[in-house]
């Protein structure tokens, strides 16, 4: 009989060591679907983690219960972020204590421009970056910063979503999908982005069905298979596994 290997259990899952952003056992469900299903990782400060998996996975359940949005709803579980429990927090607390997330549909605002996107963000503490060094990071931004922000490109947007999030004090930023429907010249500008937060310190988290691009800008990797970790490890790691690769990710 032939048995997969099992590739989920090594020195990076949360049961070894505190880090900086820690989801233990956590279980999640959409009404009686259950989506999470008992999911343990550790994001440590600085790094950049890719979250990857097939569509239906789980990737986006679980970014969404780390971030408190409430559907779905977290039943079991601790969530951890700079020694805040999170899992006791709704999706503003966690916002309020550094947590970012970037959803795939952007939600900007209608009838804003670029720059009150940005002020809307910053209208109540804690305060992140300020505008000139958003613009400084996102020169497009600044150039653009009369204009309504529903009317930018589809990478503009991406970018003003991520500047959005970096307006307020984060600790941890989650990205669903940044690289989606976006042309390989703009996917390249917000890798670019991404490394520049790196080196300033941020800790991201990434969920991206391009594979292939996000483990090449990430440290790490957890893979899901329907809603449970089938593989937590480096980047690297899943790059030189062709096995892995075709039995998860299909690539």
């Amino acid at each position: 009989m032939n048995v997969k290997p099992d590739f989920s259990k090594n020195a990076n899952m949360a049961s070894t060591a505190p880090a900086f952003l820690s989801v233990w056992d956590m279980h999640a469900y959409y009404g009686e679907s259950y989506i999470v299903q008992g999911i343990s990782f550790n994001v440590h400060e600085g790094e950049i983690l890719a979250l990857l998996g097939r569509n239906g996975a789980g990737k986006t359940s679980t970014l969404r219960s780390i971030a408190r949005l409430g559907d779905p709803q977290v039943t079991h579980g601790e969530i951890w972020l700079d020694h805040q429990p999170l899992h006791k927090m709704s999706s503003h607390e966690a916002a309020s204590v550094g947590l970012g997330l970037v959803v795939e549909d952007r939600r900007i605002i209608q009838g804003l421009t670029v720059e009150e996107n940005l002020k809307l963000a910053q209208i109540a503490p804690p305060v992140g970056w300020s505008l000139e060094r958003i613009y400084d990071l996102f020169p497009r931004l600044g150039e653009r910063k009369s204009q309504e922000g529903t009317t930018l490109s589809g990478g503009e947007q991406q970018m003003l979503s991520i500047a959005r999030a970096l307006a307020r004090d984060l600790k941890v930023l989650l990205l669903d999908e940044p690289y989606e429907g976006l042309a390989p010249v703009i996917v390249d500008e917000i890798e670019k982005t991404l490394i520049h937060i790196k080196e300033q310190g941020m800790t991201t988290v990434i969920v991206e069905q391009n594979a292939v691009r996000a483990l090449e800008l990430a440290d790490r990797a957890v893979i899901l298979d329907t809603g449970g970790i089938v593989f937590d490890g480096t980047a690297a790691e899943v790059l030189e596994n062709a096995e892995l690769r075709a039995e998860y990710l299909a690539i």
